[in-house]
């Protein structure tokens, strides 16, 4: 019998119309364009306004008919949902649970999985497990956050980064030989200090102390956290293509997380990969954690081929990072 593969075969993506636009961030805290396109290499990111009362499961749906508009399936046939995401609607119930009664993916079961930066490729990881088991056919894997909910924008070092996005791919068993052949995928929990946001959980629940400490808002180390990014992204990707036997002629594409251009260009400069293969989006669309990695697939989905060799990295707070090999499982519609 030949072996039961979990494949891509559909995406969608979306991301809320407000853009926020450098010359505005200026306003905010002492930066300015030039400084932000410099050292970040972005110019715009998009923004969900807190006034229209939606969250990232809102962003979810979205996502969902623009995969439907490309891809018909039917919503009862989904039988897990996997939502990758730092910042659920609420800390329970669930958003995976809250989007299948939205959509009427109501005969899926569904949790919500927090890998940070890293959450896409660990969810993939997880849909494959189910699919290739056997046991399941159809899996929905959603990625995004809404991180202007935890960005400080008083702190001129964060907010120029963080921005808001949601992707679903829709993973299905195949005996083909397309789909997610292969991932590497790491934690290390000794860097608490580096990149945190420690208000609102158990630790420190929310008070006037932890609100008044701005203790609810993502801060980083830039300096250790973009070192450390550069060496455990280039490191994976090149220990996945070594125990793959894949050479940098045969990849097609690698798409990186959308962290800072900086990053994404020594990545490439270390594995020795052209950056006409390497898929960037952040200049307009800023670092949506999860989100960024299935929003660079969404956009260059039209230049896939099937069989096409791909690379995913990440890495991201935990620290969370990793690599998943994949062969792209369609041509364009």
């Amino acid at each position: 019998m030949n072996k039961i593969n979990a494949v891509i075969t559909g995406i969608g993506s979306y991301t809320p119309q407000y853009v926020l636009t450098n010359e505005e961030v200026s306003t905010i805290v002492d930066t300015s364009d030039e400084w932000i396109t410099k050292r970040i290499g972005i110019k715009e990111r998009r923004i969900l306004k807190p006034e229209e009362g939606k969250g990232v499961t809102y962003l979810a749906e979205k996502a969902i008919e623009d995969l439907k508009s490309k891809k018909d399936f039917d919503p009862l046939e989904i039988e897990a949902i996997i939502f990758a995401t730092s910042t659920p609607d609420y800390i329970l119930p669930n958003s995976a649970s809250l989007l299948a009664y939205k959509m009427g993916m109501t005969n899926a079961f569904g949790f919500d999985l927090s890998a940070a930066c890293s959450g896409y490729l660990f969810a993939l990881e997880v849909g494959q497990a189910f699919i290739t088991s056997g046991k399941y056919k159809k899996v929905m894997v959603i990625a995004g956050d809404v991180l202007s909910t935890v960005t400080d924008y008083l702190d001129r070092n964060t907010c120029p980064i963080f921005s808001d996005s949601c992707s679903v791919s829709l993973l299905e068993a195949t005996k083909e030989n397309v789909g997610i052949m292969d991932s590497i995928l790491h934690s290390d929990g000794n860097s608490l200090e580096h990149l945190h946001m420690y208000g609102g959980g158990s630790v420190n629940p929310a008070n006037y102390e932890t609100i008044d400490n701005r203790m609810h808002y993502i801060w980083q180390d830039g300096k250790i956290v973009f070192k450390r990014a550069v060496t455990e992204m280039s490191n994976v990707c090149m220990e996945l293509m070594k125990r793959n036997h894949l050479s940098i002629d045969e990849i097609k594409w690698i798409i990186p997380h959308q962290a800072n251009i900086r990053i994404i260009n020594a990545i490439a400069q270390r594995i020795d990969i052209p950056m006409e293969k390497v898929t960037v989006n952040i200049e307009k669309f800023g670092n949506s954690s999860a989100g960024t990695i299935p929003l660079c697939i969404n956009e260059w989905e039209s230049q896939f081929r099937k069989g096409d060799k791909i690379i995913l990295t990440a890495f991201g707070a935990g620290f969370t990072w990793g690599a998943t090999y994949l062969k792209w499982g369609y041509d364009p519609a």
